[in-house]
């Protein structure tokens, strides 16, 4: 899910720590690592809020820290790799302070929890996405000495009561989850088995997050599902609920993620173009141009059906932001299908987009049915070919910008010069412009595209709050 810009976009490099300084805490400190998609971003501010409850603070220095945590993503080998490797490199810490706890959370600790015990005894818990509300009786057996585990998955819980607390946000974008786990059962997903069945957070408690925000001097949301489309909550679909957060505030900017080609309807590309503030932007799956592929998949439509779904949308909304995630060398995928593929996203326009060489995961149907049959070198040279292809859309996306005016919401100083801001169209690209006088995070600016690199519109302001 994770989750954007005008760049081309490859898998997360780093975890990213997702503490803050100078929250002390009667318990001690907490330092959490967070891996993968939005959702374990999201997550962990429900881990911050149950070890606030406790009276932990939190730590951006991990040697500070009595409490380490790793929120992990279990979609591909690499990212499970990683936290090996992580928890490898704790060993010596743990050695060194053998009262330290170390803690996984997340999609991996529900996947590999026998393997972990067994293999890293530098885990003091493990515990699963559904099983937070149990942290605190996991930590008092842990610094009991005991080993803690709870990979329970439940079919109801959604932590709508539970206020996150939002350690490390610009202040301007909030992340509010509104469901919780997958029903669709893609062939060669984890997802399905990691978090669960799919349930709905009640519309009211999401409105509440989302004016509380407002109140705390946020302007952006992103709504957050394993597939948003799919939300059902006492007669309201996802197309009310983006209609009732929109009118939360119009100064508040409204986004989602992600959506599913299959049950994206026609009422929620109308909601985008009858908002405003409903951004312009959305975040489609395509994963293979191929019908035999996307079949295998398992992904519930075709080539035809998607690209139909493409000019449904822009029928509404003709300037619409597009990004997408494509899966190179998936079982039995021939060059015909490879070329399928391209044909897609050359047709289809994308932005930007997520994309991978395919990697079996072991319980998914895929692993279970298919072997995975293409050679490494195929697969990585087919997508060595996707990516140099979306490359050449995502600069001619951008430079079709050059001399349009953007409503542009200022996030904070460009990581490149602190004498620039920069902040986001509401089709999700990047603008990067010199710093006014009386211009700051959240204010709305409208800025004139003067020229572009392969990720960043590069403008400047005409208007200013």
């Amino acid at each position: 899910m994770s989750q954007n810009t005008q760049k081309v976009f490859t898998p997360l490099a780093d975890a990213t720590p997702y503490t803050q300084p100078g929250l002390p805490g009667a318990r001690g400190l907490a330092y959490i690592e967070t891996y993968g998609c939005q959702m374990n971003f999201s997550d962990t501010e429900i881990v911050a809020a149950s070890l606030a409850e406790l009276g932990y603070g939190f730590t951006h220095d991990e040697a500070a820290a009595d409490v380490v945590l790793l929120n992990t993503c279990a979609i591909r080998e690499n990212a499970e790799q990683k936290v090996w490797h992580r928890l490898a490199q704790l060993k010596g810490r743990k050695r060194r302070n053998p009262d330290l706890i170390v803690g996984l959370l997340g999609c991996m600790a529900e996947r590999l929890k026998k393997q972990v015990l067994e293999d890293a005894p530098v885990v003091d818990l493990v515990v699963g996405p559904d099983a937070y509300r149990d942290l605190p009786t996991l930590l008092a057996a842990a610094e009991g000495g005991q080993k803690a585990v709870n990979v329970l998955l439940s079919r109801e819980e959604t932590y709508a009561d539970l206020a996150p607390i939002r350690l490390n946000t610009n202040g301007v974008s909030a992340f509010v989850s509104i469901m919780r786990g997958c029903d669709n059962m893609c062939a060669f997903c984890v997802v399905p088995f990691t978090r669960g069945r799919e349930r709905s957070r009640d519309v009211a408690s999401i409105v509440r997050e989302c004016e509380q925000l407002v109140a705390d001097g946020y302007r952006e949301v992103t709504l957050l599902g394993q597939n948003v489309d799919s939300y059902r909550h006492e007669g309201t679909d996802f197309a009310d609920l983006l209609a009732r957060v929109a009118e939360v505030s119009p100064l508040l900017r409204v986004r989602f993620s992600t959506s599913h080609p299959k049950d994206l309807t026609e009422r929620v590309a109308q909601a985008l173009a009858a908002y405003p503030n409903v951004c312009n932007f959305i975040h489609l799956p395509v994963q293979s141009g191929s019908s035999r592929i996307l079949e295998k998949m398992n992904r519930g439509y075709t080539r035809d059906w998607y690209l139909d779904r493409l000019a449904m949308i822009r029928s509404y909304v003709p300037e619409v932001g597009l990004s997408t995630d494509i899966i190179s060398g998936y079982c039995s995928e021939t060059e015909e299908d490879h070329q399928a593929t391209l044909s897609l996203m050359a047709e289809a326009g994308f932005d930007s987009a997520f994309m991978f060489a395919y990697s079996e995961r072991p319980g998914t149907l895929a692993a279970r049915k298919y072997p995975d049959d293409v050679p490494a070198e195929v697969k990585q040279r087919r997508l060595a070919e996707i990516i140099e292809l979306q490359g050449q859309l995502s600069v001619a996306s951008n430079r079709r910008e050059v001399g349009r005016v953007h409503t542009v919401l200022v996030e904070g100083t460009s990581k490149r010069s602190v004498a620039d801001l920069c902040g986001r169209t509401d089709t999700n690209k990047l603008v990067v412009f010199a710093t006014p006088d009386g211009v700051g995070p959240g204010d709305y600016v409208q800025v004139q595209i003067t020229e572009t690199t392969r990720a960043t519109l590069i403008g400047s302001i005409v208007e200013r709050p």
